[in-house]
């Protein structure tokens, strides 16, 4: 529940899953979102929706295989942080893992992202992103800074 939440309320929990996958010089990888899309345009940290029965861990490897043609281990899946955000008409709860080691070079699919950037974490700031997302660079920069 968010501050101001009633507690009877009606808004529906989605649970999305995303990566802060950094390669060798530091830099994270971003996706903009397509411009058909809610939010479209602007920029997050790769992943998606869990399905009913799937875990976090198997959600992200899914959505990293289907969004960016790349395969991940479930042993290269940190645990970072998460974000809770509440929008108009869902409540959305995020975990964030950070990946250092993946399969393959990571390309746009064309439903999921229509770009993609790699981007030292002290740049983040320069790119619109969703409210939810822009709660965890904050915590990406620490590392960076660490």
């Amino acid at each position: 529940m968010q501050i101001g939440d009633s507690p009877g309320s009606s808004r529906r929990l989605l649970l999305v899953v995303a990566a802060a996958m950094f390669d060798g010089a530091g830099r994270v990888l971003i996706t903009q979102r397509p411009n058909h899309k809610a939010l479209g345009g602007l920029w997050e940290f790769p992943g998606g929706k869990v399905d009913a029965g799937e875990s976090p861990e198997a959600a992200l490897i899914r959505e990293l295989k289907e969004e960016l043609e790349i395969t991940v281990e479930p042993d290269a899946l940190d645990p970072f942080a998460f974000a809770s955000h509440a929008y108009a008409d869902f409540h959305l709860l995020m975990p964030l893992y950070a990946v250092t080691r993946w399969h393959g070079t990571p390309v746009p699919h064309v439903e999921a992202a229509q770009a993609l950037a790699w981007v030292k974490p002290s740049a983040l700031p320069q790119y619109p992103m969703p409210p939810a997302d822009i709660v965890l660079v904050e915590r990406i920069m620490q590392r960076e800074r660490a």
